[in-house]
């Protein structure tokens, strides 16, 4: 059966106000009535009644109706005939992201910090059933957003992450630590960490690959990318004259150390040395972690009111009929 309801069910109670209608077509009735005085009735007892008599009260029934018909059509019924559901589970992922001052190399455009956010925004966007956090680091490590499922807050909040909003340096294991620790009590059944940075270790008291062992045991899948081109990159400095120069500066990214984080997870290493080869390391991620989603309940909803209005028309047309044909009076 059709399950039926109502846009706007408010417009119901204006149902309400057939109560004086119907009350002041009675009280009307009333006073229509003629009187004849008459020594006795017997003569008219067995006088036979017409057929407008019995018809008299129709007119106004047929009204009444229509009315009625009307308010419930302006309150849009509609009926719900074709029933799926949907149930959707997804990955809790956080973004560890190296924010350290060799972030500001110009190999990548406008610079690996820029063009690291601005992929990360791109696979945000693409996941929007998943929670998804966070965890910037440099030479220490902080939460920048926690798991979220408002994407757009996070978005807004990896556009204010800028080099220098902590000490400098490179405490790799730190950051991927502080990312677990952020899906540590997880329940989600995929658990993943994207870790970007483009150095080696140099900060911190927890190395990398003890961090690693940590995700491990948790069942966090970490997948590594290394940001930098190959040899060497512009980096950009500022003389006392405030104008800016470019150095060029030798690329060192421990590899060794993220690929042993990625195989120790169950993850992968990628390493990205342009912006097209890191817009490809996260197609590539997310690919891989898919979210699984199952359908399992969907409504379709008719529109019913606009038989209501050519029934409550079609109402007013025959009392209308009726007035001016078989219950026609003549003055």
């Amino acid at each position: 059966m059709e399950n039926i309801t109502f846009n706007n069910p408010n417009l119901l109670y204006l149902l309400l106000l057939l109560i004086p209608l119907i009350a002041w077509y009675v009280w009307k009735q009333r006073d229509m009535d003629t009187s004849i005085r008459l020594s006795t009735l017997n003569g008219f007892r067995k006088a036979p009644r017409t057929y407008k008599w019995y018809l008299r009260h129709v007119p106004f029934a047929l009204r009444t109706l229509a009315i009625a018909i009307f308010i419930v059509a302006i309150a849009r019924p509609q009926s719900t005939d074709n029933w799926s559901s949907s149930t959707t589970e997804g990955i809790d992922i956080v973004v560890a992201l190296d924010i350290s001052g060799s972030m500001l190399a110009e190999d990548f455009k406008p610079n690996r910090l820029e063009a690291a956010k601005s992929d990360a925004i791109k696979f945000i966007s693409g996941r929007p059933n998943d929670r998804i956090g966070l965890v910037v680091f440099a030479g220490e490590s902080f939460t920048q957003c926690p798991l979220t499922t408002d994407h757009a807050v996070l978005i807004n909040l990896i556009n204010d992450v800028k080099s220098g909003m902590i000490e400098d340096g490179t405490a790799l294991g730190v950051g991927l630590a502080n990312a677990v620790s952020r899906l540590k009590e997880s329940s989600a059944a995929s658990k993943v960490v994207i870790l970007m940075t483009d150095g080696v270790n140099n900060r911190g008291e927890i190395p990398p690959l003890t961090a690693a062992d940590i995700a491990q045991a948790l069942g966090i899948r970490v997948y590594t990318i290394g940001i930098g081109t190959q040899g060497q990159a512009p980096y950009p400095f500022t003389d006392a004259f405030g104008n800016k120069h470019y150095q060029n500066v030798d690329v060192e990214i421990d590899e060794n150390v993220l690929s042993q984080i990625a195989s120790q997870t169950d993850g992968r290493y990628f390493r990205a040395t342009s912006n097209k080869r890191l817009q490809e390391v996260y197609e590539q991620i997310d690919k891989l972690e898919k979210s699984k989603i199952e359908t399992k309940e969907y409504s379709k909803k008719n529109e019913q009111y606009l038989s209501l209005l050519l029934a409550g028309l079609a109402l007013l047309a025959i009392e209308l009929l009726m007035r001016n044909t078989i219950l026609r009076t003549t003055n």
